[in-house]
């Protein structure tokens, strides 16, 4: 990680918490269902979605406050997913972050309820955001809808539970992680686009550069189950091996999965030639998905 990036984190990041915990404390509900939902939120995470809204708009030279509230609504759909993933009905996982899952500690009703209250609170932040034109917040509440919901990341959990049954194709594989992983991403990269008023060119580019981060992000999710220790990555290693789930490294062999990865960033480089502003942070960035350990 270079040390433009440590300080780009260092400077956002308690920003981005204190944002993400003052919305849910705001909110009047029960006290338990809050505790929930804080508990999931405060486990900790790499804030990657958040930190890609605030880096397209640093790129635009766009410091508005409304970015960071931008970035706690996409990660309240993402903790929301992992609250969901983790159930016993869906992936059963007992560890997320290094801590019990939501499940474990507030049992299966509340986590549920906890992951329904972050994905619904998402789009009244976003509703209410009043320094924002009305017409980028219906764009942005529109854009989080489908990149969340059946068609993106709900739509792609779907198509990765059909998968379990059988071996996926490379296409089927990439279609599955579009949605699943890639489309939140894509929201948080294209959401500092429409905030900063870029051009159609520039989010396009933008929006290229995010389709393959995307796929680049989970292709090495992929290599570390296989590499990473369950200490290291703070849920449990190899558990995509053990079920004989479809992944880049079961259809390509590890060295094949890597091959792939540099591909993608690659890509995701080129498309940000296109833009013509200063893009280093956006690749630099691009350097730590590919290279990071957990």
């Amino acid at each position: 990680m270079t040390n433009r990036i440590k300080e780009f984190i260092a400077d956002n990041l308690p920003k981005i918490e204190n944002e993400l915990y003052s919305l849910v404390q705001c909110i009047k509900a029960p006290e338990q269902l809050k505790e929930s939902m804080l508990y999931s939120l405060k486990a900790g995470g790499k804030r990657i979605r958040p930190l890609f809204v605030l880096a397209v708009c640093d790129l635009f030279q766009n410091k508005q406050h409304e970015a960071f509230t931008v970035g706690a609504a996409v990660e309240m759909i993402h903790t929301y997913s992992l609250i969901h993933d983790d159930l016993p009905s869906m992936d059963n996982d007992d560890m997320r972050r290094g801590k019990p899952t939501n499940h474990i500690v507030f049992g299966e009703a509340l986590a549920t309820l906890a992951g329904d209250a972050l994905n619904t609170l998402s789009f009244g932040i976003l509703a209410r955001m009043e320094n924002v034109p009305s017409n980028q917040r219906v764009e942005l509440i529109n854009l989080l809808s489908i990149a969340s919901g059946a068609e993106g990341m709900v739509g792609g959990q779907v198509l990765d539970i059909d998968g379990e049954s059988r071996q996926l194709n490379l296409p089927e594989l990439e279609h599955v992680h579009i949605n699943k992983t890639g489309a939140i991403l894509r929201f948080s990269i294209e959401s500092g686009a429409v905030l900063s008023n870029a051009s159609e060119e520039e989010r396009a580019a933008l929006v290229e550069y995010a389709h393959h981060i995307g796929l680049a992000f989970q292709i090495q999710d992929d290599i570390l189950d296989i590499v990473a220790t369950s200490e290291e990555l703070g849920k449990t290693a190899g558990k995509d091996e053990k079920s004989n789930k479809s992944t880049y490294p079961a259809l390509l062999t590890l060295e094949g999965a890597k091959q792939k990865l540099e591909e993608h960033y690659h890509f995701a480089i080129e498309a940000l030639e296109r833009v013509e502003k200063d893009t280093s942070l956006l690749k630099e960035f691009a350097q730590y998905i590919v290279h990071r350990n957990n």
